[in-house]
């Protein structure tokens, strides 16, 4: 195989746990990018910009993509340091790489972070975190077990304004909340060919499909709206862009267990086609503490509202009405919420992670937490009923067949962890 071949002649490029000491000539984090399409190619010229970091490796089904990417980071470099990869376990393998950044299909994200964390690696993975609440559960055993450190991809942690309007709702200036309200971007209505198509060239479709339902390839099927809005892949934008103001919901809250809500009762409408994953909702609950939380399409935002008032974040904009609760004073031995101070993209805080041992700002604890709350909407969405969740254990109660759905049968033999 390529990779194979490709690996045996890498350059030789320590380890980072190698050059740490005082006296080492370097202090750089070598990483490898897996899934670099779309999102994963963003994250993956992040990685470029840092001098204390090196791409030595990537792999994607695409062969194009993965040697265009390889000789990206090589002309950056001025030498052959980076090398690709068909199936990314090959790059696994390799001593030299101290973290992997996954910017796979979702239907991806458990096996390969799993895969990854058992082979001694740190891992950055995009969001969601995967595709049902027991395989979240999985990750979260596994990088204890692993002693690994994990970055979510919910970037905006690493947004100065977003980290302090979650300080001031951690700090109590709206007084008592009484209701949280949630809005993300909403799905596709539907559409994609369903029509089997020839598998391009370059393209190694069956390790595209991994551990997803086996399917004949579309024209649509392996593209971005495929992978975000087929339910062979995802479960749509509910998790894969409610990732994002759900997880403001949670750091705000304190990243507890009693940061999700504890009752769900929601309604919501599918797509057709290729494209048939929830692409409207309406969720509604309660948490533990008695104040409401709302959950539906929208723009990228999380809402506050309390006795004195409210505050909005969002990607771009941290509001409050009246707007003097944005000057409010922080309690002075408050503990405050960990900033990105690498001056670069939320890759580089996982990396230097790499390096300090430290928890980043997304780490996997908070990354279950808020990814459980778009499964748990879209179980109440299936069932059509109110379903209740149970904090000191973790569960569905009352309810068997929502129970049920905390897990998903898939067998494609190999890919199983």
């Amino acid at each position: 195989m390529r990779g194979v071949l490709a690996g045996a002649t890498a350059p030789l490029v320590l380890p980072a746990s190698v050059l740490r000491g005082a006296s080492a000539p370097s202090n750089r984090v070598n990483l490898a990018s897996i899934g670099i399409g779309s999102q994963g190619g963003g994250l993956f010229n992040t990685l470029l910009q840092p001098d204390w970091l090196r791409v030595v490796a990537v792999a994607d089904c695409f062969r194009e993509r993965r040697e265009q990417r390889a000789k990206q980071a090589n002309e950056k470099y001025g030498g052959q340091v980076c090398t690709p990869y068909r199936d990314f376990r090959e790059l696994l393998a390799r001593p030299d790489v101290d973290g992997v950044v996954i910017a796979t299909p979702d239907h991806w994200h458990h096996h390969a972070v799993a895969l990854a964390m058992q082979a001694g690696k740190d891992v950055y993975c995009e969001k969601p975190l995967t595709l049902t609440i027991d395989d979240n559960k999985d990750l979260l055993e596994t990088a204890r077990r692993y002693g690994r450190i994990f970055q979510y991809g919910t970037q905006q942690r690493s947004a100065s304004h977003i980290r302090t309007g979650c300080e001031l709702v951690r700090a109590g200036v709206l007084g008592r909340l009484s209701r949280i309200e949630v809005d993300a971007p909403g799905g596709h209505k539907g559409g994609g060919s369903l029509e089997p198509a020839p598998v391009p060239e370059g393209l190694d479709y069956d390790a595209w499909l991994g551990p997803s339902r086996d399917r004949p390839y579309t024209r649509d099927r392996c593209s971005s709206l495929g992978s975000y809005h087929s339910t062979d892949c995802s479960i749509g934008f509910i998790a894969g862009w409610g990732a994002h103001p759900l997880d403001v919901m949670t750091w705000a809250l304190g990243d507890g267990p009693d940061a999700v809500p504890v009752t769900f009762e929601a309604t919501g409408v599918f797509g057709t086609g290729l494209f048939d994953a929830c692409a409207a909702w309406d969720v509604k609950g309660r948490f533990a503490n008695g104040v409401e939380f709302v959950f539906k399409p929208g723009s990228d935002r999380t809402t506050f509202i309390g006795e004195r008032g409210s505050i909005s974040i969002g990607r771009g904009f941290l509001k409050a009405d009246p707007v003097g609760l944005l000057r409010e004073p922080l309690p002075p031995r408050r503990e405050p919420l960990r900033a990105n101070t690498t001056g670069f993209h939320h890759t580089a805080d996982f990396a230097r992670c790499i390096q300090t041992r430290e928890q980043p700002c997304s780490p996997i604890a908070a990354a279950y937490h808020s990814d459980n709350i778009s499964h748990l909407s879209l179980i109440a969405i299936k069932t059509g009923r109110a379903i209740t969740w149970e904090h000191a254990r973790q569960t569905i109660v009352g309810d068997d067949e929502a129970q049920r759905m905390m897990g998903r049968k898939v067998a494609r033999y190999p890919y199983v962890v």
